[in-house]
C-alpha cells in the first residue's frame, strides 16, 4: 500500500535523500522548503508553519502515514532556535491530527551529535515552556555576548527533550504514533560543506566530533536509518534518539551514559 509522508528539508541534504528514498519504494511524498518544493513555506516564522500544515494538510487529503523534519540551520544566530525547534514542534503538533487519522502512522525528526555539546540553558528552558519570544531574546543576547556558537547545540537539545516527553503522552503514544529522532554526527551535506572546506575549521569538526567508525557520513546513511524509523515495522520504539555517528557520541560521554 502506498504510503504518504511529509517531508521538511527535501530540497537538500538529508531531506532531498530521503525523499528520494521513499518515492523510489514507492511512497507519496510531499516534500517542505523554502524555495523548490511541493510547499514552500519559512519555518522560523509563525505565518510559514501555519501555510505548511494546511497546504500539506490540503494535498495530503487529510491524512498522513509520516511525516519527518529534516530542515535545520547550523548559524550560530537566533534562526537556529526559530527552525531547528519552534519550526519543528509547531509542524509536528499542526500535522499530529493528520498522522491520527492513519492506519500505522510514524513520525521522527533530525536531531545532532551537537545536542551533547554546550549549550545555553536559558534557551533550552524558554523552548521548554513554549517561549517563543523570550527563548529568542535569549539568543539574541547570546549572539551580542559572543556565545552564538551555543544556539544550534541548544536548539538540538531542546528538541531532544521536547521530543522525549512527547512521545509518550496520549497524544502521541497513546494515538498509537510512534515518535522518534535520528542524531547524525558529520554529514557530507550543503549545512557541512562550509566547514569541512576550510582545514582550519575541519580540524575542530573533527575534534569536536570523532567518528571513528567509517568517518563522515554520506545523507543517505541518515535517511536510511529515518526510513526504518517511520517504517511499518516498527510498532514499539518511541521516545528515543539514535545516535547515526559513527561512534563520536559514545567516544564523547563514554560507556556509562546510555
Amino acid at each position: 500500500m502506498t504510503r504518504r509522508i511529509a517531508v521538511t528539508g527535501s530540497a537538500s541534504g538529508i531531506g532531498k535523500a530521503l525523499v528520494e528514498m521513499l518515492r523510489a519504494q514507492g511512497d507519496t511524498v510531499i516534500g517542505v522548503d523554502r524555495d523548490t518544493a511541493d510547499v514552500r513555506a519559512d519555518l522560523s516564522t509563525d505565518e510559514g508553519r501555519t501555510r505548511a500544515v494546511a497546504e500539506v494538510a490540503d494535498l495530503g487529503a487529510g491524512r498522513l502515514d509520516g511525516v519527518v523534519a529534516c530542515a535545520g540551520v547550523s548559524l550560530p544566530d537566533p534562526i537556529a532556535v526559530g527552525v531547528n525547534y519552534f519550526g519543528v514542534v509547531r509542524l509536528l503538533e499542526g500535522l499530529r491530527p493528520l498522522l491520527a487519522a492513519a492506519p500505522q502512522p510514524r513520525a521522527a525528526v533530525v536531531g545532532s551529535i551537537a545536542g551533547t555539546q554546550p549549550v545555553d540553558q536559558a534557551v533550552i528552558d524558554a523552548c521548554l515552556r513554549d517561549d517563543e519570544q523570550a527563548a529568542l531574546e535569549r539568543a539574541r543576547a547570546a549572539v551580542e555576548g559572543g556565545a552564538g556558537f551555543r544556539l544550534y547545540p541548544s536548539s538540538k537539545s531542546a528538541l531532544a527533550q521536547w521530543l522525549r516527553r512527547a512521545a509518550v503522552t496520549a497524544d502521541w503514544a497513546g494515538a498509537g504514533i510512534p515518535l522518534n529522532a535520528v542524531a547524525p554526527g558529520v554529514v557530507l551535506s550543503p549545512m557541512a560543506a562550509p566547514l569541512l572546506e576550510d582545514e582550519a575549521m575541519k580540524k575542530v569538526v573533527d575534534e569536536a566530533v570523532p567518528m571513528p567508525l567509517n568517518g563522515y557520513a554520506e545523507p543517505g546513511v541518515i535517511a536510511a536509518a529515518l526510513g526504518w524509523l517511520i517504517s511499518t515495522g516498527n510498532t514499539h520504539m518511541t521516545g528515543q534518539v539514535i545516535y547515526v555517528d559513527g561512534g563520536a557520541e559514545a567516544t564523547l560521554r563514554g560507556p556509562e551514559v546510555f
